[in-house]
């Protein structure tokens, strides 16, 4: 909020690439301060905004729940907010319906919640996590972008595909879960 408002900046959208709470947290502040921005969010993480357990919230002792979002998102949509195109990805593992979005320019970019990490992948503990999901979406959807695609994940520094391709011990190369 500081950042808005220091630089006269509005949202054109909340866009959730899924449902926990530290993704979520911020969602009602967001849309108390601009009502009219639409918040999205995969069609399969929806009930996670309404429900402390689901979102694990309440797991850490401090449940709280989301506004409803404006609008479900699917795998292949284009949705363009603020001029930016964007292509939703489902990318499940971390949780059932978690997406990212991609915007396909020069370079290519992902912003991509808990999917990929730099030398990292997202958990698969939590309820409805699957390590399985999560290492082939990675490999078979994310790995067949250009190398020099740009990853924003949801923790930590950047990364790039090529990078991960090459040196990620849970994905990468050398993983020994890459092949199983």
């Amino acid at each position: 909020m500081d950042q808005l408002s220091a630089q006269k900046l509005e949202p054109a959208a909340i866009l959730n690439t899924h449902g926990h709470a530290d993704h979520i947290a911020g969602n009602e502040a967001l849309k108390s301060r601009f009502p009219d921005v639409p918040l999205a969010v995969g069609l399969r993480d929806a009930d996670m905004l309404s429900s402390p357990a689901l979102n694990l919230s309440a797991l850490f002792g401090l449940p709280f729940i989301s506004p409803p979002a404006d609008r479900l998102l699917r795998e292949g949509e284009l949705i363009q907010y603020g001029g930016i195109p964007l292509e939703v990805m489902d990318l499940p593992g971390h949780t059932p319906g978690h997406i990212v979005f991609i915007y396909r320019g020069s370079p290519p970019l992902v912003f991509g919640g808990d999917v990929l990490f730099r030398e990292g992948i997202g958990r698969y503990d939590f309820p409805g996590g699957d390590g399985r999901a999560l290492v082939d979406g990675i490999r078979k959807k994310l790995f067949a972008m250009p190398s020099d695609t740009i990853v924003y994940p949801g923790h930590g520094p950047d990364t790039t595909i090529g990078h991960e391709m090459e040196f990620n011990p849970f994905v990468g190369r050398y993983a020994p879960l890459a092949d199983g």
